[in-house]
């Protein structure tokens, strides 16, 4: 309700504001008085790290490469139009009509184009600062009715194409096409003038390198709109929707693993203060990125096995790992992939998670009565028709306590939990952890007992795991994450700061008990002989067919998720959750954390109850499981051989599953006892 209020006051002031710009006599009192040079000097920005160390220096010289408008062909002309200002032609700068159109789409959730003329944009991003003030917005009405006064319809387009920011330190039209696809401006298809036009509102977000599946959306919403203002035909808009863009790759090689938290800092300094800041503003920009365990984290990469090497030249499979301090949120280490391209699979791959997702189970049962000595019962059930789920052993425990049944992961006893403490608590609690993926309604809702193996309708990015986990290391409370802590320009001033944000979300007895039963994983459970020689809890996770690999673990003072996997969803080669990211969690952490005292979880003041003796089935019984056990195994035998030969390339796209899909057999993971061998 607040933010539809203000949203509603500014609004108020921005037709307030243009109501006086209809004054053309103060106009040019505030127009700059020479509107063909830039007054401000351009310089690079530098990043620090958390110690105050400067790590990184922004591009010093912006890549723009001005072209005449008989240059740009006219479908890339209309492309932009159409996603940014359909009335180009017909308002005199400033667009009553827009104005108010884009107010109601905002209300009403279905925005697609802003308040902001072309014209406005460009007075904007050549003669104005990014501020989000009342005084800037004043300006830049009266700025852009100059523009129109002074200057022709066709000449404010041109200005406007080659001053517009397309992310990669990019400015321009020209330059945008020849770093995206290697070709001038004016060989342009309606497909990539659509893919460029994509490109302006987000530059990092929809940049078809950095987030393919979300700039392919926002191309074909851009040819939709192509469509639906009369600029192109039914024919020419299939058609531009169905073409292969071919991308400039020449370009995309990075040596520098650090190169995924510049770019994700990058972004988020343009949305605050705009890309022009960014580039020529000579910022000094703060993080949270401790270069030592930045360091640990890609030394770490070493355990990566090497498959195979795709058709983008990228080897599989992929990594991501995310270290967070669980007090205060801050991001320490960011590995987004193997450094070979721009997309920071750490933030934005949604992978399954398998069994990683077990420990939100636990915890709702911890809030629910159940403690780590419950006793539940490990044998077959048909949950629903054709879904009788199996444990990694392909054996059945019988009575096993609920610690026993989290550190071996055992598949039926946590779907059993579920369904006693009810799905919905513990969709709700991983959502109040920090999860935002989570499907709670409609045909593919994520409300149903596959979820509890990890079977997920979308699936969970590895940030927001190690955020969720570092909810139950920091005693219950929530911090988002945070990356970019200040900005200041190069008068000193502060230009932005981050806000401290922290919230009690889960009952700290709760997690403390789950904290408990997680501690015994890296002792007799899935990861067990892998220790670090302090207090340490986590949980692997292997999803069917081996396609994802997890291992999220956490101390007092630092939690960190580790992914294994293919971009196209390939099957690997039986890669456990125990393997490859738990040696890579393994020897990060140790070096990490070398220089950080060792501390103990937190006891909030509950007595953890012994385990139970629990007596177990007659031997006839255990004889008759056995033996049906065996069957199984050799049956499991012939469908993994079977299943290698159907192996097949999947969409790196998360897809939505449906429930038949989620419920076939969720992979458990395997206990050991000793120190895995490192993948070569």
């Amino acid at each position: 309700m607040l933010k539809i209020f203000k949203t509603i006051m500014i609004c108020i002031v921005s037709f307030t504001i243009m109501g006086l710009s209809i004054l053309y006599g103060f106009s040019s009192f505030f127009a700059p008085s020479n509107m063909d040079e830039a007054l401000i000097p351009d310089a690079a920005s530098q990043f620090y790290d958390i110690s105050g160390n400067p790590i990184y220096t922004t591009l010093s010289e912006e890549r723009r490469i001005p072209v005449t408008i008989d240059k740009i062909p006219k479908h890339t002309q209309l492309a932009f139009i159409a996603i940014e200002d359909n009335r180009f032609y017909e308002h005199g700068g400033i667009d009553y009509r827009g104005t108010l159109r884009a107010l109601l789409s905002t209300l009403s959730g279905s925005e697609v184009q802003g308040g902001s003329t072309i014209t406005q944009q460009l007075a904007k991003n050549a003669f104005l600062t990014q501020e989000r003030t009342i005084t800037r917005k004043i300006k830049e009405a009266f700025i852009a009715k100059e523009l129109e006064h002074k200057y022709t319809k066709e000449e404010i387009l041109s200005m406007y194409l080659n001053q517009i920011y397309f992310g990669q330190g990019a400015y321009g039209i020209e330059a945008a096409s020849m770093y995206y696809f290697g070709k001038h401006v004016q060989d342009l298809d309606i497909a990539e003038s659509a893919t460029l036009a994509a490109i302006p509102k987000s530059p990092n977000y929809f940049n078809p390198f950095e987030n393919p599946q979300e700039s392919k959306k926002r191309q074909e919403l851009v040819i939709d709109q192509m469509l639906k203002y009369g600029f192109i035909n039914e024919s020419q808009a299939e058609t531009a929707k169905a073409e292969k863009l071919s991308l400039m790759t020449s370009h995309q090689k990075n040596d520098d693993p650090r190169s995924y938290f510049f770019d994700m800092i990058s972004q988020k300094v343009i949305e605050e203060l705009g890309a022009d800041a960014l580039y020529k503003g000579g910022l000094k920009i703060y993080t949270t990125m401790d270069s030592d365990m930045q360091k640990a984290a890609e030394e770490s990469l070493a355990h990566m096995p090497n498959y195979y090497t795709d058709e983008s030249g990228l080897t599989q499979p992929q990594v991501a790992l995310v270290a967070i301090d669980p007090h205060t949120g801050y991001v320490k280490a960011m590995i987004g992939g193997r450094g070979q391209d721009k997309f920071n699979r750490a933030t934005l791959a949604v992978r399954q998670p398998g069994s990683a997702f077990k420990p939100f189970v636990y915890l709702t049962a911890m809030q629910n009565g159940f403690t780590p000595a419950s006793v539940i019962e490990d044998k077959e059930e048909e949950f629903s028709p054709g879904w009788k789920p199996q444990n990694s052993d392909l054996k059945w425990h019988g009575k096993v306590s609920l610690r026993t049944a989290l550190t071996r992961s055992l598949n039926v006893p946590t779907i059993k939990l579920a369904r006693e403490v009810g799905v919905d608590k513990i969709i709700a609690n991983a959502e109040k952890m920090g999860i935002t993926t989570l499907v709670d309604s409609g045909p593919y809702a994520d409300t149903n007992l596959a979820m509890a193996l990890g079977g997920l309708s979308k699936g969970v990015s590895p940030i927001e795991m190690a955020s969720a986990y570092a909810v139950l290391a920091n005693n219950g409370t929530y911090h988002k994450p945070v990356s970019l802590l200040k900005i200041v320009d190069r008068d000193g001033k502060v230009l932005y700061e981050a806000e401290p944000s922290s919230k009690k979300v889960i009952d700290e007895v709760a997690a403390y008990m789950t904290v408990n039963m997680m501690e015994d994983v890296l002792v007799s459970g899935t990861a067990g002989g892998m220790g670090i020689g302090r207090p340490a809890a986590g949980k692997t996770g292997t999803t069917d067919t081996f396609v994802d690999a997890w291992f999220v673990g956490f101390t007092p003072d630092l939690c960190t998720a580790v992914w294994v996997g293919d971009d196209s969803n390939k099957p690997m080669n039986y890669m456990y959750g125990s393997s490859t990211p738990l040696s890579i969690w393994h020897d990060f952490m140790i070096k990490a954390l070398a220089a950080t005292p060792k501390s103990s979880f937190v006891n909030p003041g509950v007595k953890i109850p012994s385990e139970p003796k629990i007596e177990q089935d007659d031997k006839k019984d255990k004889d008759k499981n056995n033996a049906k056990d065996s069957s199984n195994t050799e049956k499991s035998a012939d469908a993994k051989k079977q299943s290698d030969s159907d192996k097949k390339t999947v969409s790196t796209t998360p897809v939505k599953r449906s429930m038949k899909e989620r419920v076939q057999d969720i992979i458990g993971e395997p206990v050991v006892s000793n120190k895995p061998t490192p993948a070569k």
